[in-house]
């Protein structure tokens, strides 16, 4: 069982998401220039330092990512871009880490800002706090708050504390079908969501 945690000004479903982004939900979730995903394992370039992984990412949705023989720091605006991206999110005195020797937790940091970096207008997440600690859990949730409300964000996750935090519309699935969907407060009530995920009086301890 799983949830997709649809955070959007817009009423759930393919056909808000796509008047949301202009383009077909089929095409939005591989056009380059509207999408930012992020996947259940981190997907950096370990051996790179956080800087450079963000200046790639900067780069990437620009013409310039075909100068195979121009380095990429020398386009003074990708620099200033990915240096205020570091700024903007708590990175910068992680800037010159290599990713490898970083948490895991500071790792997918990294991830969601070089998702970012591309400037989506639809943003998927899954599973953003798969394998963090609980305070690394508190600073990816509150990274999710924080973004810009004109980003549509697709978020699959099993926290459902985490879920119920952060999303506007949420979408039950078992089995492969729709189990349940709707806000937050009509989930938590939903008598079938408590007995099949965790029991009729094990779910929602936290929130009630």
């Amino acid at each position: 069982m799983s949830f997709q945690a649809a955070w959007t000004t817009l009423p759930a479903g393919p056909a808000a998401l796509a008047a949301k982004t202009g383009a077909p939900i089929v095409h939005v979730a591989i056009r380059r220039s509207i999408d930012g995903r992020t996947y259940q394992v981190t997907n950096l370039f370990a051996d790179l330092t956080v800087f450079e992984n963000l200046l790639l990412g900067v780069q990437a949705v620009e013409p310039s990512r075909f100068a195979v023989h121009r380095p990429a720091r020398t386009y003074r605006h990708l620099v200033a871009r990915a240096e205020a991206l570091l700024r903007d999110w708590g990175l910068w005195d992680a800037r010159d880490a290599l990713v490898r020797e970083l948490s895991y937790g500071v790792q997918r940091q990294v991830e969601i800002v070089l998702a970012l970096a591309r400037g989506p207008r639809l943003l998927l997440l899954d599973e953003p706090m798969a394998g963090l600690s609980p305070g690394e859990r508190v600073t990816v949730s509150g990274m999710i708050r924080r973004l810009d409300g004109a980003i549509a964000l697709l978020l699959i996750e099993h926290d459902m504390d985490v879920a119920f935090e952060v999303a506007g519309t949420i979408t039950v699935l078992h089995e492969g079908e729709v189990l349940a969907e709707g806000e937050a407060a009509a989930i938590k009530g939903d008598a079938r969501v408590r007995e099949i995920y965790l029991g009729a009086e094990g779910m929602f301890r936290k929130g009630g």
